[in-house]
């Protein structure tokens, strides 16, 4: 067997009804469109969500709230799983590594869940007040990315 020989199951492909070709083919003249009507033209396009001319149903309903366009969003880790990572200097890129998180170039903070032991000089955008502590406490430091 090669490629060459290769064909669909039979009965698997069924040809297309060919359109427009005559009043014998059953499909002639209007093509099976219908007569008039903006759907009998060519080059018609419905819109996403277009109801005929009804206000659509994303325009019917109340909007609320509020998007901040600048809002940032930190990936957290806790202090009991940095303590896992013997390093002696640790920052994002330690962090995807260790599977803490999903991209290095995502912003992170330090919360204080858990103890560290070691003095480990820890790089992220934030720190928890608590984490800071703990952080110092044990000898290391907490140092902001951006602020170096």
């Amino acid at each position: 067997m090669n490629l060459s020989n290769l064909r669909p199951a039979a009965g698997s492909r069924k040809q297309d009804k060919r359109k427009g070709r005559g009043p014998g083919s059953g499909t002639g003249k209007t093509a099976g469109r219908g007569s008039k009507g903006q759907k009998s033209i060519a080059g018609y396009s419905r819109k996403k969500g277009f109801e005929g001319g009804q206000m659509p149903l994303h325009r019917r309903l109340p909007k609320r709230g509020f998007s901040n366009v600048f809002r940032r969003e930190y990936e957290e880790i806790n202090l009991d799983r940095i303590a896992k990572i013997a390093k002696e200097e640790i920052g994002p890129k330690d962090f995807a590594k260790a599977g803490l998180i999903k991209k290095e170039s995502a912003e992170v903070k330090i919360l204080g869940r858990g103890e560290i032991s070691s003095s480990q000089k820890i790089h992220a955008h934030r720190f928890s007040q608590s984490a800071r502590q703990k952080i110092e406490k044990a000898g290391g430091q907490a140092l902001v990315i951006g602020s170096e």
